[in-house]
């Protein structure tokens, strides 16, 4: 069985729901107290083994790229100054075996036609989908979770947590077969259902692993929701011939997308800093 070692993260969008913050900024490099968004999400996919880190990127994200070079003038003058500590927070030594790629999407067409962009890279070997946007915490991170049980299946899986009712119109949701050892297998997907139409409350999140013959279903494929590529509709495709399993991870997710999950995340990382936590929560206190 192939291993996991590549992940692709789209990162073209424009961030339009942070403007006028994300003008110049891509939305990806917002910072969580003091790591950027996207920091997150690679540290996540190169702790559970992931190689070779896969940027879907555009003309504007050139701020990306540069975060995840080296800056080596930075690194002479804080070491001269005596801040030599700050290098390694400027360049993890857990990046220094991984591979950062980048691809260029010249035209936004949805995360199907983003990760299409990928595909001349990825041989006939699974790899992972990894949406910065949603911020996961937890003791063991939500791609280790995913892929055990991608080695115990060899099956594409796919990264789900329970919404609340008010939600699900959001979201993908799958519609649920449970296994007697408890595990989950995909018997279908529906996109932004009404809550009567919703055969569950198991939304999708930012987190795939997937088999190369996701590629089969993209090449081609007409345009869905929004007049885009959508990567659900290829995966409802493939489960036609094939099985797909869902993880129910067990962490917290905060849809940095938005502006109130954002704000949520930023609130709840400051409480778990030992040297943010009593100035955060005493602040808290005055204001509710």
């Amino acid at each position: 069985m192939s291993q996991v070692k590549k992940a692709i993260f789209p990162v073209a969008g424009l961030g339009t729901r942070f403007l006028p913050a994300t003008k110049a900024i891509p939305k990806e490099m917002l910072p969580i107290i003091d790591k950027p968004l996207v920091q997150y999400a690679v540290e996540e996919a190169i702790n559970a083994g992931i190689e070779e880190i896969i940027f879907v990127t555009s003309h504007t994200k050139r701020a990306i790229e540069d975060h995840f070079d080296n800056n080596f003038e930075l690194e002479e003058k804080l070491n001269k100054s005596g801040k030599g500590s700050y290098v390694e927070k400027i360049n993890p030594k857990s990046f220094e075996n991984a591979k950062f790629t980048y691809v260029r999407q010249k035209q936004q067409k949805g995360l199907g036609h983003a990760v299409l962009q990928a595909k001349h890279l990825i041989n006939n070997e699974p790899f992972a989908v990894i949406l910065a946007d949603d911020l996961i915490i937890s003791d063991k991170s939500c791609i280790e979770q995913m892929l055990c049980i991608y080695k115990s299946t060899h099956s594409s899986v796919i990264g789900v947590n329970r919404v609340l009712d008010e939600e699900v119109s959001s979201y993908g949701v799958i519609d649920p077969i449970y296994n007697t050892d408890g595990s989950i297998q995909i018997k279908n997907v529906i996109e932004k259902p009404s809550l009567e139409d919703a055969p569950s409350n198991l939304a999708i999140v930012g987190r795939y692993i997937l088999n190369s013959d996701i590629f089969n279903h993209l090449d081609g494929q007409f345009p869905g929701a929004g007049n885009e590529i959508q990567l659900t509709d290829a995966i409802m495709s493939m489960l036609k011939n094939q099985q797909i399993s869902a993880c129910e991870y067990e962490g917290e997710h905060f849809d940095c997308g938005s502006k109130a999950g954002y704000v949520n995340a930023t609130i709840s990382l400051a409480l778990k800093d030992k040297l943010l936590s009593n100035s955060v929560l005493n602040f808290i206190k005055t204001k509710v």
